[in-house]
């Protein structure tokens, strides 16, 4: 276990970095009114960068909450909302692709056969909830994504659980984004119930439909 944390504790530190580097610029240029000006400038095409955006965010310090927010004030709490969605979404599953793919040989020798598996057993357990509740966290969503991949955990399990962490947030902040800043810490409070909610729905669904095909 100790080894998993220190594989954890090494892609923190990765994803830190250009925050370090790059973060203050990144903030001051897409924060607030001038992640909404940036994206008028493409007019109707305002929803491709806006993705592109939400998908570097595994690389760069982009803040995804104020593009999520911008989204919402360009297209509205609805489409907005079903956009800021996609993009983490897919930055979360190109994270997840990336790592099952590519980092399953450098985990394999870093951790050993024991380490590893001690991961899949982790992400087999309570790996929904790892991705469910990490997408409200700093850092925690690319990481866990990453460790997730690593893990080999469910393709299908890893998108359900994803979904359920991710469109309360874009929803959340793409609301707040089209109605101003009025009690957003109302909005945000009572979205961040939502994740689990879905994901026990989510569980349930799963467990009846295992039971009916026995």
């Amino acid at each position: 276990m100790l080894r998993l944390f220190l594989i954890f504790l090494g892609l923190a530190v990765l994803v830190l970095i250009p925050f370090a580097l790059w973060g203050e610029g990144f903030e001051r240029s897409l924060s607030g009114e001038a992640a909404i000006d940036w994206l008028a400038r493409f007019g109707g095409w305002a929803w491709a960068p806006g993705i592109v955006l939400l998908i570097s965010d595994l690389f760069l310090p982009v803040p995804a909450t104020a593009v999520m927010a911008a989204l919402g004030y360009v297209y509205g709490p609805l489409v907005g909302g079903l956009i800021g969605a996609l993009g983490s979404w897919l930055s979360g599953v190109i994270a997840y692709l990336l790592c099952r793919i590519l980092g399953r040989p450098i985990a394999r020798r870093l951790l050993g056969p024991d380490g590893l598996a001690e991961g899949e057993v982790l992400f087999a357990r309570a790996g929904g909830w790892l991705v469910v509740l990490s997408r409200w966290l700093p850092v925690f969503p690319e990481v866990i994504a990453c460790m997730a991949g690593l893990s080999r955990m469910l393709p299908l399990t890893f998108a359900f659980a994803l979904a359920c962490g991710t469109l309360p947030l874009a929803f959340t902040f793409a609301a707040i984004g089209h109605a101003g800043t009025e009690r957003p810490l109302l909005a945000i409070g009572l979205a961040a119930l939502l994740p689990p909610l879905l994901w026990l729905a989510v569980q349930r669904h799963f467990r009846v439909m295992r039971a009916g095909a026995r």
